[in-house]
């Protein structure tokens, strides 16, 4: 499971074996979120309140160039 990011003790990262859409997965601690990254929308959670959600797009959106390359090149898109 390839890490691409990790930025204020979030971890971005996805699997292996991944499916579309293209998504990003994030954790920190016991926290987790998994956002897509050409709509952003946020499509898992937990123990995340909405103001640290709101953080995880920001990032994942000032970072999305190097996300969606990393995407691309593992899978070969």
């Amino acid at each position: 499971m390839p890490t691409i990011l990790k930025v204020e003790g979030y971890r971005f990262f996805f699997f292996s074996n991944e499916h579309t859409p293209e998504h990003i997965h994030v954790e920190k601690a016991e926290s987790y979120a998994r956002i897509e990254l050409t709509t952003l929308k946020v499509t898992d959670s937990y123990n995340l309140n909405s103001k640290e959600l709101k953080k995880l797009i920001l990032l994942v959106q000032k970072n999305h160039k190097n996300l969606q390359g990393a995407w691309n090149e593992y899978f070969k898109k």
